[in-house]
């Protein structure tokens, strides 16, 4: 053997062995070996706490100590980016949206990732759905007295949403569309729901729209919000008073939103699944699910990755010629 061919042994050898190494390549009998961090995209306290905050706390038990980190702002896309970019080792997950993972790519200019090429889908967690929710001073019932009231009162009414592009925008704006009322009801974007919130309860905003959570529904019951209608197919078994939005005339403002987990895309396949199968067992058991349904949220029992991933993708086909027509844009 020359001296040149064993240097490019040696070098070949390096290399290989310098690949093993990478936390990517490690032998995933080893994983987790260490917590594993979950990204909530929004502001502490709103719907992603009491989402992703009951998986973490259960599938402890299965997968070891899970941290939740609440990194807010841009409806989302700061959280999501920031584990796009994270080390595809199975130690950074992401509880993803419709917002985050399909209309925030559709609806921004220079999208800060793409869904499909930086991430891959892992498990769905939950089916939610949207509401309208109003200030108890104002003089709406429904829909169609609230698109009444704010053409009588042009540029007096405002609705919340968790930032530009998300689903609640997209909702948002199709009311204002089908309603006639484009001009007369403002949109203003918040770092999440929370802040949106209490806004609304404190009376600097007319109106939200929110995903459904036991928060919302609380304050429904209290009197310091009143919900108006829900985007679902059916009324809520949480709160069986209040009209979906194909009860008040707008069957087109129909809405089914979602939370799962996503992981970086070069994330190895056995790591997915292992945390897919632990995921999984963690949804059969009847705490989180009543922990779920409390909150008026649907648990997932039967996802996993390529359910899931068909899922993201048909999403992201079916909404982008609606996204185009409305001309929603986040910059």
């Amino acid at each position: 053997m020359s001296l040149l061919s064993r240097r490019e042994l040696l070098d070949t050898a390096t290399r290989i062995m310098a690949l093993a190494a990478w936390p990517g390549c490690a032998a995933a009998d080893d994983y987790p070996s260490r917590p594993i961090r979950l990204v909530i995209p929004y502001t502490a306290g709103a719907a992603g706490d009491q989402i992703g905050r009951p998986w973490a706390e259960r599938i402890t038990s299965l997968l070891g100590p899970i941290y939740v980190e609440n990194i807010g702002g841009a409806g989302g896309a700061i959280g999501s980016a920031a584990v796009a970019q994270s080390a595809p080792d199975g130690y950074s997950l992401l509880l993803g949206n419709g917002s985050t993972q399909v209309m925030i790519p559709l609806s921004s200019a220079q999208p800060a990732y793409d869904t499909v090429r930086d991430f891959r889908a892992v498990y769905r967690l939950i089916t939610s759905t949207l509401a309208f929710a109003v200030h108890p001073s104002l003089p709406v019932k429904d829909l169609r007295e609230l698109a009444a009231f704010a053409k009588a009162n042009p540029g007096r009414l405002s609705y919340g949403t968790p930032g530009v592009g998300t689903g609640n925008h997209l909702i948002g704006e199709m009311f204002r569309q089908q309603s006639g009322v484009a001009a007369d009801l403002v949109h203003v974007p918040y770092r999440g729901m929370g802040p949106a919130t209490n806004d609304l309860v404190s009376g600097q905003i007319s109106s939200v729209i929110a995903v459904v959570s036991s928060q919302i529904l609380q304050l429904h019951h209290a009197g310091k919000l009143r919900l108006i209608a829900v985007t679902s197919d059916r009324r809520l078994s949480g709160a069986p008073d209040i009209p979906t939005v194909i009860e008040s005339g707008m069957p087109g403002l129909r809405y089914a939103g979602w939370f799962g987990l996503f992981a970086p895309r070069a994330t190895p396949d056995v790591i997915v699944e292992r945390i897919a199968a632990a995921t999984r067992t963690a949804m059969a058991d009847p705490w989180l699910q009543e922990n779920y349904r409390s909150q008026g949220l649907e648990p997932d029992v039967d996802s996993g990755p390529d359910k899931f991933q068909r899922l993201v993708e048909d999403e992201l086909a079916r909404l982008a010629p609606i996204v185009k027509s409305i001309g929603l844009k986040r910059d």
